[in-house]
């Protein structure tokens, strides 16, 4: 299978501080993947350096055997929430024809056929309703089903998704993963920060592990260890293992 995203020995400083130290590894298409690691450990300025919003200090990234501005109508970005201006007045449906931009001709005018494209997102995303709808009247959850909704119209191969699930309620945490899981089924791959050690295993084919350093990159069922856990995340790490070890202990004696 090819790799769909490749580092080579990707750094990344802000002013004097480095928040990524010489990243190597290759991701392969169709896969649901999960970015994990403490706090600061460069979770989000990994993706950001994916699509060029921050210069690398040094090595390179490549998609699709490309660097990403030749290949950026294959990627989708969704930032976190916390980075968008909800006040600014537009509608819904507005922002998600945004998506469609890149297949736009020179004027940027929606056609019938992206109109019809966007509300098939947002029906998608169950808030077809809310499409006239001003997004500073949205609650946290409806603002990021519209951001997804904006990313799937743009029909790319690879989404980057910055804590997609961060303050978000139940019901949309399940719909957002049924989506996920049903463009990895297509063919599509995703990249996700991801801060919920015990929902990994369900969610993820393959795991990113970073504390500044790639700590480790591989299927869910190899990688995520106990070992690899305490690398990243220290004696939080050791506690988290502890913790799960003990559910499945209490759900074996609750089936005995």
């Amino acid at each position: 299978m090819d790799d769909i995203l490749q580092c080579e020995h990707l750094s990344v400083a802000y002013d004097t501080s480095p928040v990524l130290l010489d990243l190597s590894f290759a991701i392969p298409a169709g896969k649901l993947v999960g970015i994990i690691g403490p706090n600061g450990a460069g979770k989000s300025s990994l993706l950001k350096a994916i699509v060029e919003i921050i210069k690398p200090l040094s090595g390179k990234v490549s998609c699709f055997g490309a660097p990403f501005k030749k290949k950026r109508e294959k990627i989708a970005y969704v930032p976190q929430k916390e980075g968008v201006d909800w006040d600014f007045p537009i509608t819904v449906l507005e922002v998600v024809l945004m998506g469609r931009y890149p297949k736009l001709g020179l004027f940027k005018w929606a056609r019938q056929a992206d109109v019809e494209a966007a509300l098939n997102a947002l029906q998608l995303l169950e808030i077809e309703d809310l499409a006239s709808r001003q997004i500073s009247e949205l609650s946290g959850g409806q603002q990021q089903r519209v951001f997804i909704a904006r990313a799937l119209v743009q029909d790319a191969d690879l989404y980057l998704l910055d804590e997609p699930f961060s303050a978000v309620d139940a019901a949309t945490e399940a719909i957002l993963i049924d989506v996920f899981k049903r463009l990895r089924d297509k063919g599509k791959t995703l990249l996700v920060v991801h801060h919920d050690l015990q929902t990994v295993e369900t969610l993820f084919d393959w795991v990113i592990m970073l504390n500044t350093r790639l700590v480790v990159c591989g299927e869910v069922s190899s990688v995520f260890t106990q070992e690899n856990l305490s690398k990243a995340y220290g004696r939080k790490g050791e506690i988290f293992v502890e913790m799960i070890r003990e559910l499945e202990r209490k759900k074996s004696g609750l089936s005995s």
